[in-house]
């Protein structure tokens, strides 16, 4: 890196937030750098599913399938407790069909629906229970660009999410499909969200390095004009007109968690690089904050050994839980929510504080089913029928495995009991359990979508499984507030001159709440087309960058 390098805009942080912003700013005819702390690129995008929610879309269209933009506001408002700000939910619903648009047209990346994908609350007004708004990209090839392949994070998998057990497949392909595949180099998922919109930023110019951390923003007369960036070679100070902030967010710093989550955070899943820098850079130059109680809540499995970004191995328990034949008790043994609630939701029950004891009794959790839920559906990346991980606890009675569970086993049977009792009648009065469409999807794949026996199943058929389940987040949610545009603005709600925010760094425009699948991408993706766009055209900066004065003619 040169001392005195210059851009007209710079995006810190390459998930699907940073590299959309750094490819908006190009396509505008900018001179774009973007900055990876990490040795990998693609942050958390790279480790997720690759899927975006997104109402009123264009598969969803041409299959036909009714929406509205109108739908799509009630529903998040219907679920705002008054966090949202209606703005802001406008620019998300407005913009989800914009960025399918812009993708598709600047890269090679192809949307298509991941049919029957009910919205998280379907019972809502303006949810979706069968479906529409949860679209994923098609399989990206890194034929040609295989320099890239492995300096993107997460593991290679060659299978769309509908084609995955998570989104209704068999999880398994044809030998001469997978074949076919692996000659192509073909990837789905988040890895080719990732390399798609990689591909297109380096096609367009823009200057992309790893193990580059922005430490400091640099200002003049209350304007940013540059930043300082931190390498393994010490620190140089980079001139730009514009800084577009998309590091992720701070659910790696323990004091950062410990001052701002509403709740316990056990520990965290997504990229191990999101350690609070981007808030740390606003916060310095007066950035007002917002929703910062707030993540994206999940429910997750510790597993043995590390991941290629170096963070511990983990799985969502999205899908295994809302099964029939399993349940979750907490620490007393006793079941304490909604199985089948969606993740974010789900997560939100870790928060409960006993007011008596004080403490967080539904902390730690474990996940308890059985051999019937093993041979009709299959567990955990296995098949119907097929072995169950090793790293689960096995016993041939309810009670050995709450022993081996350090759970009280008195209270495991009756919880099993009853549960047992009303899953045989098909219904759950304790917790609502297949009420609505997103309780029997995963389930509904294999048996009635119709019916709450897709979800409700006696525990009774031995042996048994257990495993602990800790309080996780796929990213924090709070941040820097913004304007429609992903400007930052200061405490008094004055913008701060350029200086954008985009994905899980900013205040997120969606509260608390979790639509639907890939609504984090959602928020990523259209805010960083917002703010790479603006950050181009906005004038103070090419007043302040040659480059983009003389290409843009002001």
């Amino acid at each position: 890196m040169h001392e005195h390098e210059t851009y007209d805009v710079v995006v810190l942080g390459s998930g699907a937030a940073g590299l959309t912003a750094a490819l908006a700013a190009a396509v505008e005819g900018a001179r774009v750098a973007v900055f990876e702390k990490a040795e990998l690129l693609g942050g958390t995008t790279a480790l997720s599913g690759g899927t975006i929610w997104v109402p009123v879309n264009q598969p969803a269209r041409a299959a036909g399938i009714k929406d509205s933009r109108a739908d799509g506001l009630a529903y998040l408002a219907s679920l705002s407790n008054g966090m949202i700000l209606p703005e802001l939910a406008e620019a998300l619903v407005d913009g989800g069909p914009e960025l399918v648009d812009f993708v598709e047209q600047q890269t090679d990346l192809r949307f298509q629906l991941v049919e029957g994908y009910p919205d998280y609350h379907p019972e809502r007004p303006g949810g979706r229970p069968d479906g529409g708004r949860s679209i994923e990209v098609g399989l990206f090839s890194f034929l040609g660009f295989e320099e890239w392949e492995d300096r993107i994070a997460g593991d290679t998998c060659r299978l769309l999410i509908r084609e995955m057990p998570l989104g209704g497949g068999t999880g398994a392909l044809e030998p001469d499909v997978l074949a076919e595949r692996e000659k192509n180099r073909a990837e789905g998922l988040g890895r080719a969200l990732v390399g798609g919109l990689l591909q297109a930023c380096l096609r367009r110019g823009v200057h992309v390095a790893t193990r580059s951390r922005g430490l400091r923003l640099i200002t003049e007369g209350g304007a940013v004009t540059g930043i300082e960036i931190g390498t393994p070679d010490g620190v140089r100070s980079v001139r730009t007109g514009a800084v577009v902030l998309a590091t992720g967010g701070f659910e790696y710093d323990p004091d950062l968690v410990r001052d701002f989550l509403r709740g316990p955070l056990t520990r965290a899943i997504g990229a191990p690089s999101n350690t609070g820098d981007g808030l740390r850079m606003a916060m310095r130059v007066g950035a007002q904050l917002g929703n910062m109680r707030e993540a994206w809540w999940a429910p997750v499995v510790s597993l043995p050994g590390r991941r290629r970004d170096g963070a511990r191995n983990g799985l969502l328990t999205s899908r295994e839980r809302a099964l029939p034949g399993s349940i979750m008790v907490n620490r007393h043994g006793r079941r304490f929510a909604n199985e089948a609630a969606n993740y974010n939701a789900f997560g939100g029950a870790y928060h409960q504080l006993d007011a008596s004891k004080f403490e967080y009794p539904n902390l730690p959790s474990f996940m308890i089913f059985d051999q019937s839920t093993v041979d009709r559906f299959g567990v955990f990346g296995g098949a119907p029928g097929g072995a169950v991980p090793d790293w689960l606890v096995r016993a041939d009675t309810l009670g050995e495995l709450a022993g081996r569970l350090g759970l009280p086993a008195a209270e495991v049977a009756a919880t099993v009991r009853r549960f047992n009792e009303h899953a045989r009648a098909g219904t759950d009065p304790d917790f609502g359990r297949g009420d609505n469409a997103y309780d029997r999807f995963p389930g509904g794949r294999v048996l009635d979508p119709e019916s709450v026996l897709s979800t409700l199943g006696p525990v009774e058929t031995a042996p048994f499984y257990g495993v602990e389940v800790g309080s996780s987040a796929l990213g924090t949610k709070g941040g820097p507030r913004t304007d429609r545009e992903g400007r930052v603005l200061d405490v008094d709600g004055d913008v701060i001159r350029g200086l954008y925010a985009a994905g899980n760094v900013m205040a997120s425009p969606s509260g608390m709440v979790y639509g639907g699948a890939g609504a984090t991408l959602a928020v990523a993706g259209v805010w960083g087309l917002y703010t790479g766009r603006a950050a181009a055209r906005d004038p103070a900066s090419g007043a302040r960058s040659p480059v983009l004065s003389e290409r843009s003619g002001s």
